[in-house]
């Protein structure tokens, strides 16, 4: 089972579950993400209560042992994004597709050849939401496997087969998932709180 949840952290961080939450919630910049992310993995394991979490040596949040439970986390100014997973570690990655400014510069120091050629063959007024596909295939390899976001420049996205990585432009939102089984996420797999 995979299972792909989007949400607005605005919304969900004011909720009862961020209520219920708040005196472990940390503080500053993290909190309101936090929140929601709780509240997302509530919601899609209930009735079951939210499980113990821990974070990994990388930092990479997941359940306590004996949870039959796989998740990953990821959000992009207001949107949040969960994947969880019975079938083994997942990674997710959400990006809203908007200007940046250096784009360029960083696909020149994190792409790999295959990803160049990639971005390459797209038509100008694409290449920003390629730059953008290509970004959150990379992050979500990177988060399936625990590593840390320094590690994105030795993952090579378009290396299909050492990785199942499935990719959806949604609306404004670039979403890519990698999975250890073959899996391809596609619109009517998206839940939305």
């Amino acid at each position: 089972m995979y299972q792909f949840i989007l949400g607005k952290i605005s919304t969900l961080s004011a909720g009862a579950v961020a209520s219920a939450l708040a005196e472990q919630a940390p503080q500053g910049a993290r909190r309101s993400p936090w929140l929601a992310g709780r509240a997302l993995l509530a919601h899609a394991l209930s009735p079951l209560p939210l499980p113990e979490i821990v974070l990994g040596d990388q930092g990479k949040p997941a359940f306590v042992d004996d949870n039959p439970f796989w998740f990953n986390l990821s959000h992009s100014g207001d949107d949040i994004a969960l994947f969880i997973s019975d079938r083994g570690e997942v990674g997710c990655d959400i990006e809203v597709v908007r200007p940046r400014e250096n784009w360029q510069a960083l696909a020149n120091a994190v792409f790999s050849v295959a990803e160049h050629q990639e971005l390459e063959r797209e038509a100008p007024g694409d290449k920003l939401p390629a730059f953008w596909r290509i970004w959150t295939r990379k992050e979500a390899i990177v988060k399936q496997r625990g590593g840390s976001a320094w590690q994105i420049v030795s993952v090579d996205s378009a290396a299909t087969q050492l990785h199942s990585v499935s990719h959806i432009a949604f609306g404004s939102l670039s979403l890519a998932v990698c999975t250890p089984t073959p899996f391809t996420l596609t619109s009517d797999l998206i839940a939305r709180l």
